[in-house]
Formats: C-alpha cells, sequence, structure tokens
C-alpha cells in the first residue's frame, strides 16, 4: 500500500513507520521538519498543519493515518484536502474523549466530552479529550464512512517522550525504597506503542471503519503486578511501601503526571478510566506482547537518554523520600483489595 503518515518522526509514529517498512508499504510523511535524522530514507514532506498544506495537493495515496490530529478544525482542514488523495482515514483519538468515567467498562458507545465552547484550541487537561472528540468528528464530516477511529489509552513503550511508564521501569530498577501509590490491586491499563502500531496497520490494510478502544493487556492487570514485574526484570532489591490514596491527597501529591499511572479512587468519578471495555478491538485481531518484554525493551531504550536529562513525569527523589517520611503511619499491606 501507499500509505502517508501525519507525522511519523515521534514516538507512535515512529513505530508506525517501523512497522509500515517491515510490512513493505510505500510511506510519505507529512510533518514540520523538525526531526530530519529520523527516518532520512523515507520521503517526508514538510509543512504546518494550521493552512500548510499545498505540498499534499495533487498527490494520491491509499491511505492516510493521522497520529498528530489535536485541534478540529485543523483535522478537518487535513482530512478535507485529503479527501479525494486517500480512500481510507485513520485518525488516532484518545480514551480521554469520553465525558464520564464514573463506570467500568465503557464501550465505543457512551457519551463524549464536550465543550462549552467548541471554537476553544487551546489544548490543556480540560480540553484535551472533548478536542479528540471534535476531531472525530471532523474527520468523519470530511469523509463519511471512510475514516478508522482508534482511541488508545495511555500509550507505553520506546521513544515515549511523556515518561508516565518509563518512571516505573527507571524508578524500580535504581533500587531501595520506592513508594508505590494508592491499592496494591488497583486495576491499570496501557498499551505498547508497537502492538498498537501493528494493529492500527492491520485494521488499515483490511480497510475497516468505525470507533474502536485500544488499550490492554487482555487480562485485569494491578499495580502491583507491574512493579514486581519491573523489580524482577530489572534485578533491583527494590522495596515497595504502598500508601493510600488520603494521604497523597493530603501532602498534594499529584495524581497522573508526578505520580504515573496513580489515579485516586476516593470519589470514584474515575473508576472506569482504566477499566475500559477493548473486547470490539481484541475481536478484530488486537494482540498484546508479553508485559516482561515492554518493560525490558523500556529499559534498554531509556539507558540511551542522557542521565542528567529532565523527567516530565514521576516524583523527584527529595519528593518520594518526604512523601515515604510523612505517609509511613498510612500505608496499604500488599494483600488490601
Amino acid at each position: 500500500m501507499k500509505l502517508l503518515i501525519l507525522g511519523g518522526t515521534v514516538f507512535l509514529g515512529r513505530h508506525l513507520v517501523e512497522a509500515a517498512l517491515a510490512r513493505g508499504h510505500m510511506l510519505t510523511l507529512f510533518n514540520r521538519g523538525q526531526h530530519p535524522d529520523v527516518f532520512a530514507d523515507v520521503e517526508q514532506l514538510h509543512g504546518n498543519r494550521d493552512g500548510d498544506l499545498a505540498v499534499l495537493q495533487g498527490r494520491r495515496w491509499d491511505a492516510a493515518i493521522d497520529t498528530s490530529g489535536f485541534v478540529p478544525r485543523i483535522v478537518g482542514m487535513s482530512a478535507e484536502t485529503l479527501a479525494d488523495a486517500v480512500q481510507h482515514y485513520t485518525f488516532i483519538s484518545s480514551i480521554s474523549a469520553y465525558a464520564n468515567f464514573s463506570a467500568p467498562g465503557l464501550d465505543e458507545s457512551a457519551p463524549l466530552g464536550k465543550l462549552t465552547d467548541e471554537r476553544v484550541e487551546e489544548v490543556n487537561g480540560d480540553t484535551y479529550g472533548p478536542l479528540k472528540a471534535l476531531c472525530e468528528h471532523a474527520a468523519e464530516a470530511a469523509m463519511p464512512g471512510r475514516v478508522l477511529v482508534i482511541r488508545p489509552g495511555l500509550i507505553v513503550g520506546p521513544y515515549d517522550p511523556t515518561d508516565r511508564f518509563t518512571y516505573w521501569p527507571h524508578r524500580v530498577a535504581e533500587g531501595g525504597d520506592v513508594l508505590a501509590p494508592g491499592r496494591p490491586a488497583r486495576p491499570i491499563q496501557f498499551i505498547d506503542a508497537r502492538d498498537l502500531a501493528a494493529w492500527t496497520l492491520y485494521m488499515v490494510e483490511a480497510g475497516q471503519t468505525g470507533i474502536y478502544h485500544a488499550t490492554g493487556p487482555d487480562q485485569t492487570l494491578s499495580m502491583e503486578s507491574l512493579l514486581e514485574a519491573c523489580k524482577i526484570i530489572s534485578k533491583s532489591d527494590a522495596r515497595f511501601t504502598w500508601i493510600e490514596d488520603s494521604c497523597l491527597l493530603e501532602t498534594g501529591a499529584g495524581p497522573w503526571m508526578e505520580l504515573p499511572l496513580w489515579i485516586p479512587e476516593s470519589d470514584g468519578s474515575s473508576a472506569g478510566f482504566m477499566r475500559v471495555n477493548c473486547g470490539k478491538a481484541i475481536a478484530s485481531g488486537l494482540t498484546f506482547r508479553p508485559l516482561a518484554e515492554t518493560i525490558w525493551d523500556t529499559l534498554v531504550w531509556d539507558a540511551t537518554r542522557l542521565a542528567d536529562r529532565d523527567w516530565r513525569a514521576g516524583l523527584k527523589p527529595e519528593r518520594e523520600r518526604y512523601l515515604l517520611q510523612v505517609c509511613q503511619g498510612q500505608q496499604f499491606s500488599p494483600d488490601d483489595v
């Protein structure tokens, strides 16, 4: 197939390109040219999606995959420009598109988030999900019946620029006393970017359309299982201290970014955020590599990065020591459920 990837040089885009090349597809990447050394042998067209799409005109591809759309107006312009140039358009959305996560088991029919003012284009924690939902609508409006929407959960693995998963293999490998947030048996979900890329390409090749969740694994995974796996794989001497939500909240610990994969369970409003129903995607061929492989490959990639870099997520060492000291009396037993 002749494929156009909008993006293609950062994280999921890189894995999509690597997988597509391995399958023998002919690729064109459209991006801003900020990573010129990545896939230098692949055709790359440079431009800004916000009004600078002329370089795409007059070309044809079998399908396009949009990995870099966050603003509906811009996604709409891209899809409209490509409406006569491709037969199929894949938009990478997010499970954050939903309005309410209070109930576990959300499927693809759940209500989507809305913005009071749909002209808003600033992407932040409050607008990210509703904007993704509007992007989905914009793509479908431009190419009715030809759009595949994929709503991933947390995407993890090598090349992840967010550190939201990498923090845990890295921190556990360092050993010592490790602050483990919340209830040990708390369910978590994420997907290796390589599994997402491989399945996305399979769906594109099959010409599938519609909306699909994409997170995993295909069995319940707990935070304790993840951390114990990190310990085994890194052969560390890590000692986990499980701290209750209440103390973490009282001391101002930040969910999700300061403490990746931690969402307080106290108010129940996010009970379904990492318990999303992915049965539709699994029935359509989504598979998951072993957790150990994701952890190991993330550690190997992490070791190639600068040691003194600034982490974008995770506790700073002094902050972790402070929280452990303050919250020693409010611990979960590893057997708590």
